[in-house]
């Protein structure tokens, strides 16, 4: 599987309005801020669905930066997130893959045109108190995947 060197950005213009920034992205890695500002809800601390656009942008990056995109694309089949504490500021999640994970779905993808992961992300407040854990299953598919129709 051979990584391009100008691949496609992915943009979600849903996403974007969130506000939510890069803060590391690297080789199987991502760690991203979603801020308070514009994602709070009516108490005045993050909204649910900000966490879970949070968590859905960072298990996807890691699997979108091993990929070719021109052949390749991530969906997600499915998310959760597990409150601990409510979140009065800017909020970060990060995940990584391995580079056991990426060689396997890197071989599936070749043997079957799909692959997939579960991640599970941990998002923390300004303060580094953990307040929720998303927990997200992302498949990387091939652009003609027969079950894509």
């Amino acid at each position: 599987m051979s990584e391009t060197a100008a691949k496609p950005v992915y943009r979600v213009p849903f996403v974007e309005r969130t506000g939510m920034r890069r803060i590391e992205e690297a080789r199987g890695h991502s760690k991203l801020l979603m801020p308070l500002e514009g994602n709070a809800n009516h108490v005045d601390v993050m909204y649910l669905g900000a966490f879970c656009v949070l968590a859905e942008a960072v298990a996807a990056g890691p699997g979108i930066s091993v990929i070719d995109t021109a052949t390749h694309f991530p969906i997600i089949k499915d998310i959760a997130v597990d409150f601990h504490r409510m979140a009065a500021s800017d909020v970060t999640g990060e995940y990584t893959l391995s580079e056991e994970q990426i060689a396997g779905l890197h071989a599936d993808l070749v043997r079957k045109g799909s692959a997939g992961y579960i991640a599970e992300v941990p998002m923390h407040d300004a303060a580094g108190t953990l307040v929720a854990t998303g927990r997200v299953t992302v498949k990387l598919l091939s652009h003609d995947w027969p079950g894509k129709g």
